[in-house]
């Protein structure tokens, strides 16, 4: 019998499949159950989604009884944004998170030093974002919370060593990812008719471009690859591009710094609100408490947004290092 189906039920489906955690998929199950018809056509379908939604409650419920232990990729996210740190043993990853941030990984010669994933926070100009230092991808295990993290991430840098074979590298860890579903964001074009996928923002830096001797094989490496891939060459060990990475970074995320005054003082340009480009001032109340949300009336903007000390309404667009004087 048929069972006539819903657009929504398609739309619900990808959205339950694209699901990484249990609580994500009971959601998701619950909203798909939702927009199937009930009529005998969907008899069959709804028991066996009530079957399998009932499985994910009990072992949900089984492992707050048991306390199972917490996974260590399940990172909180902290500050304007959430990197991790991908690519094969010996590429410099836990190198780039020492030199980074004041986290402490294993750095060491000898290949899969990294077991656990380490955080850190890095600073960029005033702003901190998260980087995660994690275990190499690597065929012939990956552990599945790992490509869980790299789904949940915000942005990946995808790290060759240029003198040893980037190429290879290169490829098979974006062979890895996508067989797991998960497709860099310049490549979504070639895989828009893959259901079940996860586009992520990435960038590739190739390591140990320490002289510009080394730009020849950089150039090489870029010749070899098919695609236009988003290439950074820079050396943690004497800092080569590091800055260009960071503001690599700052613009992957689409961020603006916004700072605060009151009437008659200075703003405190150490301590900016973190914004996504194309918010308000509507947004930054919100961001500082919902009464100055509720209460907002007008404000006074200096920066490149605004002549100086403009009055602007709630929905006037904030630029970078814009100045605020809220009025409630």
């Amino acid at each position: 019998m048929p069972t006539n189906l819903p657009p929504e039920y398609y739309e619900a489906e990808e959205r339950y499949n694209q699901a990484t955690t249990v609580d994500e998929k009971i959601t998701g199950l619950e909203a798909l159950i939702s927009t199937i018809p009930k009529h005998k056509g969907t008899d069959k379908l709804r028991a066996n989604f009530r079957k399998r939604l009932s499985k994910l409650k009990s072992s949900t419920q089984s492992r707050k009884k048991t306390g199972t232990s917490h996974s260590p990729y399940h990172i909180e996210k902290e500050g304007a944004g959430q990197i991790v740190l991908i690519g094969p043993t010996n590429v410099g990853k836990s190198s780039l998170l020492a030199s980074l941030t004041n986290a402490s990984p294993d750095v060491s010669d000898a290949p899969h030093t990294t077991w656990r994933p380490t955080p850190g926070m890095l600073q960029i100009d005033n702003v901190q974002v998260q980087i995660i230092d994690t275990p190499p991808l690597n065929r012939d295990y990956v552990d599945p919370e790992l490509l869980n993290a790299i789904r949940r991430a915000d942005l990946s840098l995808v790290m060759v060593d240029v003198q040893t074979f980037p190429v290879e590298q290169l490829e098979e860890t974006i062979d890895i990812l996508k067989e797991h579903r998960i497709i860099p964001e310049h490549m979504r074009e070639a895989y828009s008719d893959q259901l079940r996928k996860t586009v992520i923002p990435i960038i590739i830096l190739a390591n140990k471009c320490d002289d510009k001797a080394c730009d020849e094989v950089f150039e090489l490496f870029c010749e070899l690859l098919e695609g236009d891939y988003p290439l950074l060459p820079i050396s943690i060990l004497n800092g080569r591009n590091i800055d260009e990475m960071k503001q690599m970074i700052f613009d992957q995320f689409e961020i603006i710094r916004v700072y605060t005054k009151a009437p008659g003082e200075e703003p405190d340009k150490t301590r900016p609100y973190v914004l996504k480009r194309g918010d308000t001032v509507a947004d930054l109340a919100r961001s500082i408490h919902k009464d100055f949300y509720d209460n907002l009336k007008a404000a006074k903007v200096w920066g490149s947004s605004a002549y100086d000390g403009q009055m602007v309404q709630r929905d006037f667009v904030l630029q970078d290092e814009d100045v605020v004087e809220l009025r409630l």
